[in-house]
This record gives structure tokens, C-alpha cells and sequence, in this order.
């Protein structure tokens, strides 16, 4: 993919799960990438707005941005959500994405770059994944709206990419983890990521401003197969 090539970019969660698969992903197409996380090559936490501050600060180009950080607890159902639950996957999820737009927003747009948010599509229909992942997946769709809205005309084209249910370690989080026989048939990171890439590597007079992704066996229109039941408060 020579359109990236030398390009540079940032990828939060990029240590794990869909982060890790893009970045994966970007650096075969010969992009110099940042991985973030907490735990990742450049360790650096998303909710600390000083700390992202300084990292986007110190780059001498940015590119592309990847938000894929993102988090959940098996308490999820709304009469079991703490408060502390809540601001932390809200944080991570929606205010982690808007740390890092925020610090990067001058080198995107001298570069006419682009932005990727990695939500799900529990934004948009409504599952068992919690009030305050689906509050956070959905906020990352409505920034994204938002910001693409004020600045396509400036070259920098913000997207969503709103995977189904992915093979990842977040699933672990789950309730009740799904079973070996359902995660088989779940969409991998690397499906995620080679979608991303397709958005990502348009030349620049096209945008895709959001793709929903899907297990073909498992989900339709944000319904889980009756072949395939997933548990509740799953």
C-alpha cells in the first residue's frame, strides 16, 4: 500500500486486541506507528490530558490517529454500575479519544490527516455490553460526526469503524465469557483492521465517515443469532 508509506501515526490500545491488529496493519504498509497504551511501547495513559499533551506536543508529524483504547467490567448492568466503573470506562473510551484529538488536532491539519475511532456497534443498537460502554461508543460516533462536520472542508476526515463482536481479551470481561465454539465464529482482530485499512487508505476526495463490521454467523442488525445465543448480561 505505497498511499501510507512514510506516513506517521498514532494508535491508542495499540498493545492489544484491534489496536494492535491496525497497527499491525499500518506498519506492514510502511507507516512509522506509536503504539500507546499503558502497557504498550510508548506508555502512556489516554485519560491523563497533561501527559497526552506532551507526547502529541513532541511529534514532529502526525498523519493518522487511531483510537482504539477502550475498556469494560463484568458489573456492567445498570443496577450494578458504580460510579467509579462509570468515569473510568467513560474516561478511557470518549474522553481518552478527545485527549488525543484535541493534542493533535494542529499536526492533523497540516498533514490533511485522519482520524479512525474504533466503536462498536453497541453505539448504535442497544445489547447487554452496559449503559457506559454503549454511552461511550455512542459519544465517540457523535464526535465524530461533529468534528468531521467543521473539518472536511480542512482535509482531515474523521471515521468510525462500529465492529460486532470481535475475538479480544476484553471479551474475558464478560459476565460470563463466551464459549470456545461461539468465539470461533466472532470476527478477528485483523478482519477489523483490514476494513480500517480500506478506510483508511482512500485517496483523498473519498471518505467513508462510518462502516459497521459484522461476524457473518453471529449478528444481524445488532441481534445475536438464535443458533447462536449469547447469555444474557453478556
Amino acid at each position: 500500500m505505497p498511499e501510507l508509506a512514510g506516513r506517521v501515526a498514532v494508535v491508542t490500545g495499540g498493545s492489544s486486541g484491534i489496536g494492535a491488529a491496525i497497527a499491525d496493519r499500518l506498519e506492514a504498509a510502511g507507516v512509522h506507528v506509536h503504539r500507546v497504551g499503558r502497557r504498550g511501547p510508548v506508555s502512556l495513559d489516554v485519560t491523563d490530558r497533561a501527559a497526552v499533551g506532551r507526547f502529541m506536543t513532541a511529534l514532529e508529524r502526525l498523519d493518522i490517529l487511531v483510537c482504539a483504547a477502550a475498556n469494560n467490567v463484568p458489573e456492567r448492568q445498570l443496577r450494578r454500575l458504580s460510579a467509579q466503573s462509570w468515569d473510568q470506562i467513560l474516561s478511557v473510551t470518549l474522553t481518552g479519544a478527545f485527549n488525543c484529538v484535541q493534542a493533535g488536532l494542529d499536526r492533523l491539519l497540516e498533514s490533511r490527516g485522519d482520524v479512525l475511532f474504533v466503536g462498536s456497534v453497541s453505539g448504535a443498537w442497544p445489547d447487554m455490553s452496559g449503559p457506559a460502554y454503549q454511552a461511550g461508543k455512542a459519544g465517540l460516533l457523535a464526535l465524530a460526526r461533529a468534528a468531521g462536520y467543521e473539518l472536511h472542508s480542512d482535509g482531515v476526515r474523521f471515521s468510525v469503524i462500529n465492529p460486532g463482536m470481535v475475538d479480544t481479551p476484553l471479551l474475558l470481561k464478560r459476565p460470563v465469557p463466551p464459549s470456545p465454539a461461539l468465539r470461533a465464529q466472532l470476527l478477528r482482530p485483523e478482519d477489523v483492521a483490514d476494513a480500517a485499512m480500506f478506510m483508511l487508505c482512500l485517496p483523498e476526495r473519498a471518505w467513508v465517515p462510518e462502516l459497521t463490521i459484522l461476524p457473518t454467523a453471529v449478528q444481524a442488525l445488532g441481534k445475536t443469532s438464535q443458533a447462536n445465543p449469547v447469555l444474557p448480561g453478556s
